[in-house]
């Protein structure tokens, strides 16, 4: 299947309730905050993790789905699959720490891990770690997303009823309450932005069919993350520009500058608690020549 031939931008929308959408592990799992503005902060690995955990639910791991960076895989045995799939024998000397001298068998090589790893031809990797599949420049980038108001993690005592071992229940002498803190925040909503070269889909081979599985994972993606610590999270608005030209018609910047997020009651209003509380709008008057908007959700 051809390769995408529109650059595109997106802004999408995604709010939580009494949840962390994503913990900081060096301040002990606290939701991710801006030091200087105290604005929410989700990670564009985590956003991306999702989405891979979308593409492997839908698809079950199908030819050319498969995803190369999961949970406890091991990336040399992942290029090693290429290796073996193409039939190209180890350098007696280096084994398979260096790419094939040969310029072609050498692509051959990374076109493989792009035809069969979603994620690869998405997102790029560098796959240099020992067995060497080379290195792609994935077509799609995405940015933290960021709260649009400030945040306030709260931090709430839990407990357990059971204990782990023997010994513990018998130190606490009948009691078997163990106490756990969760961390939430009660309400945010994140705007973070996407960027979709068709220039580097055609390196990748980054299809209208992937660009179309690329728009539900971001859609859906929420409905199969449910966790009692991430609480309710849910898309609510993804906006789409779309480029007449591969290269581009306009700076990804003016276009993102004509959406824009505001609360409904004004910024001396009660904290926001739903999405309800935000007029999102779209000046689409303002929009270069040779560039088209929608909104999927």
């Amino acid at each position: 299947m051809s390769a995408i031939a529109n650059r595109y931008e997106f802004v999408y929308l995604f709010d939580v309730t009494n949840g962390n959408p994503n913990g900081d592990p060096d301040a002990g799992n606290l939701p991710r905050l801006d030091p200087e503005t105290n604005q929410g902060l989700v990670t564009d690995v985590c956003l991306k993790r999702k989405i891979r955990n979308y593409v492997s639910l839908e698809k079950e791991g199908g030819a050319g789905y498969a995803i190369y960076m999961q949970e406890k895989s091991v990336l040399n045995n992942q290029h090693e699959l290429a290796w073996k799939a193409l039939d190209i024998p180890a350098d007696a000397k280096d084994g398979y720490k260096k790419l094939p001298k040969d310029v072609a068998k050498a692509k051959e090589l990374t076109d493989w891990m792009s035809a069969n790893f979603f994620d690869v031809r998405t997102f790029g990797a560098v796959m240099t770690t020992g067995v060497n599949c080379g290195q792609v420049r994935g077509p799609i980038q995405m940015a933290f997303a960021t709260s649009i108001d400030p945040v306030v993690p709260m931090e709430i005592s839990i407990t357990r009823m059971a204990v782990t071992t023997v010994k513990e229940a018998e130190e606490q002498s009948g009691d078997n309450r163990t106490m756990g803190r969760k961390h939430i925040i009660p309400y945010g909503l994140y705007r973070a932005h996407g960027f979709i070269s068709a220039k580097l889909a055609e390196r990748t081979g980054f299809s209208e069919a992937d660009l179309e599985l690329l728009w539900r994972s971001l859609i859906n993606m929420f409905e199969h993350d449910r966790s009692a610590a991430r609480g309710e999270m849910a898309a609510r608005k993804l906006i789409v520009f779309k480029h007449e030209h591969p290269m581009g018609n306009a700076p990804a910047h003016v276009l993102f500058d004509t959406v824009k997020v505001e609360r409904v009651q004004g910024e001396a209003a009660t904290p926001a608690r739903s999405f309800g509380d935000y007029r999102v709008s779209i000046d689409s008057e303002s929009l270069p020549q040779g560039v088209s908007v929608r909104e999927l959700i």
